[in-house]
């Protein structure tokens, strides 16, 4: 099965440019309870993935940094501990299994590195729990 049967396009999903502050990011991801969001180049290409937990480390270990001047941090500032690897969208079902297992979501880009929109967990678990289904009956 291909990545674009599960593909939630780049419109209907939350995402950040990489030039969007510290500020921006915390009250987006608050506003929608997430714990994670993809970031974008200026081009439109996948630039990684910004976490609660890159956020936090980066207001521990930066001197006089209070949520209140997050807003003079751009994310591109921000060290990204973990790195979300997009796969291209003719990938298949077979090469998200292993990424699911530690990503909330699998960033998707096109031929040109352009991202194009993301694969949540929560549809590839819903997808093999059917084919489970399937092979009990």
């Amino acid at each position: 099965m291909n990545v674009a049967f599960f593909l939630i396009p780049k419109k209907d999903i939350v995402y950040l440019k990489e030039n969007s502050t510290m500020r921006q990011a915390l009250e987006r991801m608050e506003y929608h309870s997430y714990s994670a969001v993809p970031l974008i180049d200026e081009d439109g290409k996948y630039a990684g993935t910004i976490t609660e937990g890159d956020l936090l480390w980066k207001l521990k270990n930066t001197p006089g940094l209070t949520f209140y001047n997050t807003q003079d941090i751009c994310l591109k500032d921000v060290e990204q501990h973990v790195q979300n690897l997009p796969v291209t969208i003719d990938a298949q079902i077979e090469d998200l299994i292993s990424r699911a297992v530690v990503q909330n979501f699998v960033p998707v880009v096109d031929d040109q590195q352009i991202f194009i929109g993301i694969v949540r967990r929560r549809e590839m678990i819903e997808y093999c729990s059917k084919l489970l289904l399937q092979y009990k009956k």
